[in-house]
Formats: structure tokens, C-alpha cells, sequence
């Protein structure tokens, strides 16, 4: 794969056999990002699961203590009194049968999260095909089918994101911004890690980490160290 002269320049920066702690591996992301924009730090962690047994699903949802530093687009699928709270909470669209509807035969998708009460999962059900692939279907575990959904609202303009495996037991989560700087991408992190940990199935044998990496957009990715992760989740399992 070709990249391009600012790619190989930040790559310079980085030993690629080397495993970095966080706090200079995040140090490197931000000086390794040479984007005019502001691009996204994520964070990639390798687990010791298998993701095709159900016993073995890692997934949940957090809030950053930073925030992700995106701007979230929340849809809100609730009827009633859910309408005016899902408003008041700051639900950029709010509606039933009219936004299903909408996403159903307008192939509507201008926003990033779906929260729905559990009376309109008959609703939103229909919809899984369209939802499914693109990962926005609600899901209890994450807190995005609620009988609270103001908090869910607030909690997901605030920053929360969702943590599953792929098909390849890897997880892809973004962890900030460049413009961050280290210290708040660390708090992140960390916060992270530490729900991924929380989150092992007692089925998981062996290393539950096996590697994690952190980069931005653009960037090069850097190896973080998992010995620290691998102790605390060998002393929670």
C-alpha cells in the first residue's frame, strides 16, 4: 500500500516493533496527525473471545469523560409524554410512525443514534434491516431502548458510545479528538479499557487482550502495551 509523503514522515515517529503506555502512545497519535481537520483518535483492541459464541459477546455502552467531541445527531422514536421530554432532553428529531416512515420509504439517515422507549420497538423492529448493517438498531445493553429517554438523550449528546466486537473479535472505538490533547484522550482511554475489562465473558479463556493500538484518521497507528489491561483483567476473571 502506497501512502502519501506526510503519511511516511509521521510514520518516522513511531517504532512499530516497540509495545508504548498510553500516555506517550497518545503523545505520538497527536504529533503524528498532520490532517487539516481535526481528526479522531480511535482506539482498537483485540480480544482472547470468540464473537460466533453468544457467550462470548463483549458489548456495552460508556460515557467518556471528555465527550467524543462530535457533534450527535439523536433520534428519538417515543410517543406521548416521551415526546415533550425527548425535546426538552435536546433530541434533534423526535416523532413515531412519521420518522419510520420516513427512514423506511425516503431512506432517511441524518442522525448518528436511534433511542427508543420499549412500547416502540414494534416500530423501530421493522426497521432492522435498514439499521442493522449500519449499526444503529436500539439495544437495551447499550441504553438506547429506555424507559428514560431524556437520560439516554443527555448521556449520548454527552458523549456515549457503544463497544462490540466485530467478526473478527476486534473492537473499534473512537476515543476524542487530536485537538484534545493527551491527558483528555488518556482519561478516555482509560475509562474505555476499563469497561471492556468489566465486560468479560466468564466464558473467555486464556489472554483476554491480546493487543490494542491507537490512531488518528490519517495517522499511523501506535501499539499500546497491553500487559497493563491483561492485569486487571486477569485479576476481574
Amino acid at each position: 500500500m502506497k501512502h502519501g509523503k506526510k503519511y511516511v514522515d509521521s510514520a518516522k515517529l513511531i517504532d512499530r516493533s516497540k509495545l508504548y503506555d498510553t500516555d506517550e502512545a497518545l503523545d505520538l497519535c497527536v504529533k503524528a496527525s498532520t490532517a487539516k481537520f481535526d481528526e479522531t483518535v480511535e482506539l482498537h483492541v483485540k480480544l482472547g473471545v470468540d464473537s460466533r459464541h453468544a457467550d462470548q459477546q463483549v458489548r456495552g455502552a460508556i460515557v467518556l469523560p471528555n465527550g467524543t467531541g462530535k457533534n450527535v445527531r439523536v433520534l428519538a422514536i417515543c410517543k406521548g409524554d416521551n415526546e415533550k421530554l425527548a425535546q426538552e432532553a435536546g433530541a434533534d428529531f423526535v416523532g413515531a410512525e412519521d420518522m419510520t416512515q420516513k427512514i423506511q420509504s425516503e431512506g432517511w439517515m441524518d442522525f448518528d443514534v436511534l433511542i427508543t422507549t420499549p412500547d416502540c420497538m414494534g416500530l423501530v423492529g421493522r426497521l432492522g434491516k435498514i439499521l442493522g448493517p449500519r449499526g444503529l438498531m436500539p439495544n437495551p445493553k447499550a441504553g438506547t431502548v429506555t424507559t428514560d429517554i431524556a437520560k439516554a438523550i443527555q448521556e449520548a449528546k454527552a458523549g456515549k458510545i457503544e463497544y462490540r466486537l466485530d467478526k473478527t473479535n476486534i473492537i473499534h472505538c473512537p476515543i476524542g479528538k487530536v485537538s484534545f490533547g493527551k491527558e483528555k484522550l488518556q482519561q478516555n482511554l482509560e475509562t474505555l479499557m476499563e469497561a471492556i475489562v468489566k465486560a468479560k465473558p466468564a466464558a473467555a479463556k486464556g489472554q483476554y487482550i491480546r493487543s490494542c493500538a491507537v490512531a488518528s484518521t490519517m495517522g499511523p497507528s501506535v501499539k499500546l502495551n497491553p500487559n497493563k489491561f491483561t492485569a486487571v483483567s486477569t485479576n476481574n476473571g
